[in-house]
C-alpha cells in the first residue's frame, strides 16, 4: 500500500516520548516519525501530522484529536489509546471501547485506512503487572475494534523482545530509541510496506548485584514512579503545558 497523507493519533507512545531528539518540536522522534520517513520516499507528494499529546487518555484523545483529523482528510491513520485509561484504579472499559469503536468507525468511513494497537503485555512488570489481566481485556475488545473496521492491528501483547530493559527508556514507561525504531519495523510490516530499517544496536546489557538492583529501582521510585503517582492523584499530566508538535500535514523533514 501506498500512502499520501498521515496523521498519527494518540498519547506519549506516538508522540515519541522516550526517544530523545532535541532537534525536534517537543524533543522526540518517536516510531510514528520513523515510519512517516519510510512513506517519504514512496510518493512524491508525501505530507505527515502527529496529533499525538503525552498523558491523553482515551476520551479526550478522541475529543481533542478526532475532529482535527479528519480535517485533515488523512488516507492513513495511527490511533494509540486507552492504555492510560487502563492504567487507573477505576475503569469502565466496556465503555471506553464503544467510543473508540465510533472514533475508529468515522476515521474509515471517511476514506482512512487505520493502524491500532494493543497494548503491552505488563505481567513480568512489579508495578504493573497487577493489572495484567485488565489489560488482557481491553486488548480483545481492541482486536474485535480492528477486525469491525478492517484496520490493520500491531499487536503490541506478542512483541515479547519487549521484555528487554533495553527496549525501554530510564523511566521504564515509555520505550527507548531501540524500542521506537523496533515499532517502527512493526508498523511497516503489519502495513505490508517495503522497508530497510533494522534493528538499532542494543546498549551493552547491566549486570547488577541484588544490592545495585535494589539501589536502582529505589531510585527509580523516587525519580519517575513517585512523581508519576503525584499526577494520578492531583489530576495532572505531563502533557498538560504541551501541544501537538506537528498539528497540520507537513513534508517530512526527518532523515
Amino acid at each position: 500500500m501506498t500512502f499520501h497523507r498521515y496523521v498519527a493519533l494518540g498519547d506519549s507512545f506516538t508522540e515519541g516520548v522516550g526517544d530523545h531528539d532535541p532537534t525536534r518540536p517537543n524533543g522526540v522522534r518517536g516510531w510514528a516519525d520513523r515510519v512517516a520517513e519510510v512513506l517519504d520516499g514512496q510518493v512524491d507528494d508525501f505530507s505527515y501530522a502527529n496529533l499525538a499529546i503525552r498523558g491523553r487518555k482515551l476520551l479526550p484523545i478522541i475529543d481533542e484529536q478526532l475532529e482535527p483529523a479528519l480535517a485533515l482528510q488523512p488516507d492513513l491513520v495511527s490511533i494509540y489509546a486507552g492504555a492510560n485509561d487502563v492504567l487507573r484504579p477505576r475503569i469502565d472499559i466496556d465503555r471506553l471501547v464503544e467510543a473508540y469503536d465510533r472514533a475508529v468507525g468515522r476515521l474509515h468511513a471517511a476514506g482512512a485506512h487505520v493502524v491500532m494497537f494493543t497494548a503491552y503485555d505488563p505481567g513480568g512488570a512489579p508495578v504493573f503487572g497487577a493489572l495484567r489481566g485488565r489489560f488482557a481485556v481491553y486488548n480483545e475488545l481492541v482486536r474485535q475494534v480492528a477486525e469491525r473496521h478492517d484496520a490493520t492491528l500491531v499487536d503490541f501483547w506478542r512483541l515479547r523482545d519487549y521484555r528487554d530493559d533495553r527496549f525501554w527508556d530510564v523511566d521504564r514507561m515509555h520505550m527507548s530509541s531501540v524500542g521506537h525504531q523496533r515499532m517502527a519495523v512493526a508498523v511497516l510490516d503489519a502495513l505490508g510496506v517495503r522497508h530497510r530499517l533494522e534493528p538499532l544496536p542494543l546498549p551493552p546489557l547491566a549486570r547488577l548485584t541484588a544490592a545495585e538492583r535494589r539501589a536502582a529501582n529505589l531510585a527509580w521510585a523516587r525519580a519517575h514512579a513517585a512523581p508519576w503517582v503525584k499526577r494520578r492523584l492531583t489530576g495532572t499530566s505531563s502533557g498538560d503545558s504541551l501541544s501537538a508538535r506537528r498539528p497540520s500535514l507537513l513534508p517530512v523533514d526527518g532523515p
